[in-house]
């Protein structure tokens, strides 16, 4: 199949969150399985000094944003024989400090930013002749496209017998916008009505993807669950409800070229699950990396992630002195929240050497951070699928997660006459949590124990050879939807 992909971040181009590493790894298993992908994403600042050695194409197009256009200049790269992955540029739009928003928030223009990045991306299709078999969106970001295909460009001879996924990532993320940016949308006013894009008076681009894609996925079972529910689906559960038959969950998986112990050359020293000498000197490294003053004594436990409510720190920021207190040196990398790199960093300033910290995302120091720490926690108020969990289990990090969405399919609890590859807790407080950390730091006081759940999480599969065949089940069960639709 010819698979189109559109995602507004993809390692190593730009980084958010976990969705970055979904675009990388996914169009890449898919081509391995022998599938031709072409990846549509966004140049921005992050991406800049590699985007010097990207070729840029030989055209520019000019996008309709309501009555006026915006200039689109394209980049190209090739990782893989199968992969192409194009970047749009426009510099008004995406030369800033974040993605999606800075300190100060969500960028006030986000619908005339991802409206334009949508109807770029199809217009660049049109452009290089590409006529794609499904094309896969990717949250809200990209969820008009799916609509699009219907209105806009319902009469373009190369979408006449394209198909469409809308992947939810992370529900709450819906691109709300007011309606006066409906305009920019290109649509008329007759789809601004409740069955398609109005939302509580305002336009709501998530909504509309659930609507008009030919299938949903989601990125974990429990999550699929959790987002027929009005705690978590915040108004678009009966939009979800109503499509229910045609969504599907499939578990995200692990790049093992990209995450493996056994090769991985950020690390201190290889180690796999029948030789872990290695990981205690990327222990020790790690320490030294991020000056603790402990020699390796201590169980350490590491925090990566974004620093946001919904990653769990209004819980763990309370808990942080009364884990130490139980024995544990802590690391933590993230950026986010000001007030929380504020809150970490007066912490730190009175700990002794006891926490570490790291305020950004590094990609090889998260590859140390695995392979160093000893537990990884993750006590999510929310959490779709999540990937750290997946990777410090292959790291043989003990992961301490709230069992919730993928963190609950993942992760089996572990117990002395029950064992397992972490621990979890179910409520979403501070001593709930502290409970299972101290379940944690008791099981590794006991060696045996503790090297026998380490050698389970090691040897624990999530990978995308098995995701991805999941992805093209439904890649063929819309393209037979979109040949019948034509026939008919």
């Amino acid at each position: 199949m010819h698979i189109v992909f559109m995602t507004p971040e993809t390692w190593p181009y730009a980084r958010v969150g976990g969705l970055a590493e979904f675009s990388h790894d996914l169009p890449l298993a898919l081509a391995r399985m022998g599938h031709t992908v072409d990846v549509i994403t966004l140049r921005c600042r992050e991406g800049l000094e590699l985007c010097k050695d990207l070729s840029r194409l030989d055209f520019e197009l000019e996008i309709p944003v309501s009555w006026r256009t915006q200039q689109a200049v394209f980049y190209h790269h090739k990782p893989h024989e199968r992969v192409n992955v194009y970047l749009i540029a426009n510099d008004h739009y995406y030369e800033r400090d974040g993605l999606y928003g800075n300190a100060f928030g969500d960028y006030e223009d986000n619908a005339e930013r991802f409206i334009f990045f949508s109807r770029a991306a199809l217009e660049l299709l049109i452009a290089l002749e590409k006529s794609p078999d499904i094309i896969h969106c990717n949250d809200w970001t990209t969820a008009l496209v799916p609509l699009y295909l219907k209105t806009l460009y319902k009469e373009v001879e190369i979408f006449k017998n394209a198909a469409s996924l809308l992947t939810i990532h992370n529900v709450q993320s819906q691109g709300v916008f007011w309606h006066y940016d409906m305009p920019l949308t290109g649509l008329d006013w007759e789809y601004f009505n409740q069955d398609v894009l109005e939302f509580h008076g305002k336009i709501n681009f998530l909504k509309a993807g659930i609507f008009f894609a030919d299938f949903i996925s989601t990125v974990s079972h429990r999550y699929a669950r959790e987002i027929l529910t009005p705690q978590v689906a915040r108004g678009l559960e009966g939009v979800i409800l109503e499509r229910f038959s045609r969504l599907s969950a499939i578990i995200n998986g692990v790049d093992n070229d990209t995450w493996n112990p056994a090769v991985d050359p950020h690390i201190k020293a290889q180690y796999t699950a029948d030789d872990l000498k290695g990981k205690k000197e990327c222990k020790k490294e790690l320490i030294r990396e991020f000056k603790l003053s402990g020699e390796g004594d201590h169980p350490l436990m590491a925090f990566v992630g974004r620093l946001l409510d919904r990653r769990g720190l209004a819980i763990l920021l309370p808990g942080l002195e009364k884990i130490i207190d139980m024995g544990a040196d802590l690391v933590i990398m993230g950026f986010g929240e000001d007030h929380y790199h504020t809150s970490l960093a007066h912490f730190q300033s009175k700990q002794n050497g006891r926490l570490g910290l790291y305020v950004g995302y590094d990609m090889a120091l998260a590859h140390k951070v695995m392979a160093g720490a000893d537990m990884l926690i993750m006590p999510s108020k929310s959490e779709p699928c999540g990937l750290h969990q997946l990777h410090a289990m292959r790291y043989g990090t003990a992961p301490i997660v709230r069992a919730v969405g993928g963190l609950d399919d993942t992760i089996r609890d572990h117990s002395s006459t029950n064992p397992g590859v972490g621990f979890k807790f179910e409520d979403y407080t501070t001593n709930d949590m502290l409970r299972a950390v101290q379940r944690a730091l008791d099981t590794y006081a006991e060696t045996n124990e503790w090297q026998a759940l380490v050698g389970r999480a090691m040897t624990r599969s999530y990978t995308w050879e098995q995701a991805a065949p999941r992805y093209v089940e439904l890649y063929e069960r819309a393209r037979r939807l979109g040949e019948s639709r034509q026939e008919a």
